[in-house]
């Protein structure tokens, strides 16, 4: 097996997602697509998993077909799944769940390891795919992943961006009817 080029915060990947991004929130959905379907072959099957993962959860909000949606949230899924196996295999490093890691060895408490960066990544995956099989009618499959969502959310630390998942995940919900895994 090869092995997969590593992140560099110097080769710009993250700012040319980012910039796509930029694209895409001011109206420009098919020049974001085109730009992230551009690095996503540029960075080609053998790079970093996690601007993989980052690129197909982006790539994934630009398409028009529900489907096509879904098989991007599938691929950044399968990404992040990838980059926690290859760290824990590379590095030692040992986790009670997806995406959670002891900071590197020697690192700065405040250095942001890219492992532990792609935790904050679970849920939204998850609520991301629910979402999606929710607009192609499978509700049995949402509320899978509604449930997978709501205990990855639960794994981050109290704040906005946790409220925020937890609001979306209970307003999906609703939307589908049901409870999906939670506590009181």
């Amino acid at each position: 097996m090869e092995e997969r080029r590593a992140a560099r915060p110097e080769d710009g990947v993250l700012t040319r997602i980012g910039q796509a991004i930029m694209l895409h929130r001011a109206g420009d959905r098919e020049e974001a697509r085109n730009r992230l379907s551009a690095l996503w072959h540029e960075i080609g099957p053998q790079g970093d998993a996690f601007h993989r993962c980052a690129l197909a959860h982006y790539m994934a909000d630009t398409q028009d077909d529900p489907q096509d949606e879904l098989d991007w949230d599938l691929r950044a899924l399968e990404e992040a799944e990838g980059f926690v196996t290859e760290r824990r295999a590379g590095t030692g490093t040992a986790a009670a769940e997806p995406g959670v890691a002891a900071a590197p060895e020697g690192g700065q408490g405040t250095r942001h390891h890219p492992l532990i960066a792609l935790r904050a990544f679970f849920p939204s995956l998850h609520l991301n795919i629910a979402a999606d099989y929710a607009a192609l009618d499978r509700p049995a499959d949402a509320r899978a992943q509604l449930l997978r969502a709501r205990a990855s959310v639960n794994a981050l630390a109290d704040g906005e961006y946790r409220q925020g998942l937890r609001d979306a995940i209970d307003r999906l919900e609703l939307q589908l009817g049901g409870a999906a895994g939670r506590t009181p």
